[in-house]
């Protein structure tokens, strides 16, 4: 089963070199740059479960409906 590595034709000799260029070019920054993604993970992560914890502000129609039906009753 092919990768999607070798479908690039890179080999793991390539991904060596190409791993060493890029710590040389940006080995000074890596550390903040690594940082600052792992507080946006964070921060989405966040995100998605206060879209999750939230409840409604409104109660439903439903509720509303027997809501008012309980209370013409009494």
């Amino acid at each position: 089963m092919p990768t999607l590595l070798a479908v690039f034709g890179l080999g793991p000799w390539e991904l060596m070199i190409f791993a060493f260029v890029v710590l040389l070019l940006f080995g000074n920054r890596l550390p903040s740059v690594m940082r600052s993604l792992g507080k946006g993970v964070v921060e989405f992560k966040k995100g998605v479960s206060g879209i999750e914890d939230e409840q409604p502000a409104e109660p439903s129609r439903e509720q509303a409906v027997k809501g008012d039906h309980q209370n013409s009753a009494t």
